[in-house]
């Protein structure tokens, strides 16, 4: 399990240090990849992830968290080898695509099944550890990533391949097989493509908006695809018998203002990510290996400060944690608003903002997650960690597109102001969060109830 979170968690991060070779290689005389289409070597990714991170955690509890599980992993990593042999910009997102297929069948059952190998007193400790595999692998993939890069872009995706290989066949050793299984419908499929639409229309709106002008006809009706498929959506997780989301679940008080931290949060983390990597790359004009190296610091922090935060944890609770992570992250995006200028300085400038968000990412992200899925009953572990990682993919899409929408089709010297006010929404974005801790301290714990009412709801 720890294998597999810490494979997708490694493609996140060192594809977007791969991000501006790729434009590179893909861009042609008179055609270059724009920032714009770049970013659907993310969001596409993402889009797809949070699309059927229900379904297919449904599908884990109805015929067996170990089977999906593993097909996850064979899927990713197949997927991976598309990606390293596209030969266009557009088959390398239809292969991401195919990755994030993989990947949703991987995340939710994993941490479902290390749930249900632990007892219930360290249940917070597993979760939050499960999230902290991520940072391990943020440590390790922007140098991966600088390192891979050197040689030639596609080697990022190639290293999935051993990983991958590995993940399969400890997991056909070591898993468990466990009998239990649900029975019932799956969440509604069309769910899915609506919510997929809705998601890709944002999107795409955003990030064309710089080439289109923001009153184009083209812009309005991405807007307005998105609007519409949205409503529907809700309409339909209504009144569906078996929804995609189960709106239910939003009412449970800590779930809700979990899930709305974690979107949040997601956002303005994703704002970041990506940013530094072009800040890095295309304004102070350092190799795709400095850049990595030079990122190291900030989620070598996340794993280091998300266990030695775990008893405070268990003693203070989920909120005062993530309200603290909240601060610390909008202090580290102040610092850069602040102190940023074109020339590097990477000691006064770069360096201590990482420390700090990589702080409040450790705080912070974790916490979010098992705040959310401790809220809800054992059954419906694999359903709410498949939401709550939902909310992220698509925070994380919303962040990028954002991005994309206030940096244009150009980065270079001449952006410091638009970086500026791309850090500024993450600042704010933060403070949210540390909202959101606030909220979490006062909520009390009220768990879905377990009984005809509850089976009657979740079919």
């Amino acid at each position: 399990m720890v294998l597999a979170v810490f494979m997708t968690n490694l493609d996140l991060w060192i594809v977007n240090v791969a991000l501006p070779a790729m434009g590179a290689s893909f861009s042609r005389p008179g055609h270059p990849a724009t920032l714009g289409d770049l970013s659907w070597v993310l969001n596409a990714y993402a889009i797809t992830l949070a699309a059927l991170l229900v379904v297919i955690g449904r599908l884990g509890d109805r015929i067996g968290k170990r089977p999906v599980f593993l097909a996850g992993v064979v899927m990713f990593t197949l997927a991976s080898i598309g990606c390293a042999l596209a030969p266009t910009l557009w088959v390398l997102v239809l292969a991401r695509v195919m990755q994030a297929i993989g990947a949703a069948a991987q995340l939710p059952t994993s941490l479902a099944l290390l749930l249900a190998l632990v007892p219930a007193e360290r249940r917070t400790q597993a979760t939050r550890g499960w999230a902290a595999v991520g940072g391990l692998a943020a440590a390790a993939g922007p140098v991966l990533g600088g390192l891979l890069v050197q040689v030639d872009w596609r080697w990022v995706f190639v290293v999935n391949l051993p990983i991958g290989v590995l993940t399969l066949a400890a997991g056909l050793v070591a898993l468990p097989k466990q009998v239990a299984r649900e029975a019932g419908r799956l969440p509604d499929p069309w769910g899915a493509v609506l919510i997929t639409a809705a998601a890709a229309a944002l999107c795409g709106a955003l990030v064309q908006a710089p080439t289109w002008g923001w009153s184009s006809t083209r812009t309005f009706a991405l807007l307005a695809v998105a609007l519409v498929t949205a409503v529907w959506f809700g309409w339909r997780s209504a009144r569906h018998h078996t929804p995609l989301l189960e709106l239910h679940l939003l009412r449970v008080p800590r779930f809700g203002v979990a899930g709305a931290g974690t979107f949040i949060f997601g956002s303005a983390f994703a704002i970041v990510l990506l940013s530094n990597v072009l800040w890095c790359q295309d304004v102070w004009r350092w190799s795709a290996l400095r850049t990595g190296l030079a990122l190291v610091p900030g989620p070598a922090l996340v794993p280091i400060v998300a266990v030695a935060t775990a008893r405070a944890a268990r003693r203070f609770g989920h909120g005062p944690l993530v309200a603290a992570g909240g601060v610390l992250y909008a202090a580290g995006l102040l610092w850069r608003t602040v102190l940023v200028s074109a020339t590097p300085d990477y000691l006064r400038d770069l360096l201590p903002s990482i420390v700090l968000t990589g702080s409040g990412v450790g705080l912070a992200l974790g916490t979010l997650v098992a705040a959310g899925v401790q809220s809800l009953p054992d059954t419906r572990a694999t359903t709410g960690s498949a939401l709550v990682n939902s909310l992220r993919q698509i925070s994380s899409t919303v962040g990028v597109s954002l991005l994309v929408t206030i940096l244009g089709t150009r980065v270079d010297a001449g952006s410091v102001n638009h970086f500026r006010l791309a850090w500024g929404l993450g600042t704010g974005l933060s403070l949210l969060t540390a909202g959101v801790g606030v909220l979490l301290t006062r909520s009390a714990v009220q768990p879905v109830p377990a009984g005809a009412s509850a089976h009657r709801r979740f079919g």
